[in-house]
């Protein structure tokens, strides 16, 4: 179950304007229960530019946004097996992140081929001219 809450009026909110731009406040509450017993409430807040933003649209916003987050984290662990990445110090975890987003965004690109992105990074990596092909000559 969920609950949406917005509101234009920030005149409350503690340094509202040290946020350029913000117009409107929503604040999303889940209750969840797992294995039917234990419920948990959350409760995220998100900042808008949109002046007057109405509860309906502001959960309408929220489930795109995550549905596009949850898609694109989906693709990072099949095609990458990024939950399986082990890299801790330094940035090398950011790193990585980076530059598996640019691979995933090449290969993205690359239309010839009808496969999905795994199997696309696959052949990248056993056939050197279809990498090149994707890396654009």
């Amino acid at each position: 179950m969920r609950k949406v809450w917005t509101s234009s009026e920030l005149d409350w909110l503690p340094e509202s304007e040290d946020w350029a731009g913000m117009k409107s406040l929503a604040c999303v509450e889940a209750h969840r229960t797992a294995l039917g017993k234990d419920t948990s409430v959350h409760r995220r807040y998100f900042l808008s530019s949109i002046p007057d933003l109405a509860a309906q649209e502001a959960a309408r916003i929220v489930r795109a946004h995550w549905q596009i987050e949850n898609g694109l984290h989906w693709v990072l662990d099949i095609a990458f097996r990024e939950d399986e990445a082990r890299a801790r110090k330094g940035h090398a975890a950011e790193n990585l992140a980076t530059v598996r987003s640019i691979a995933l965004n090449l290969l993205k690109q690359e239309t010839s081929s009808k496969r999905g992105i795994k199997t696309k990074r696959l052949r990248a990596g056993w056939d050197h001219r279809y990498l090149l092909k994707i890396l654009g000559d």
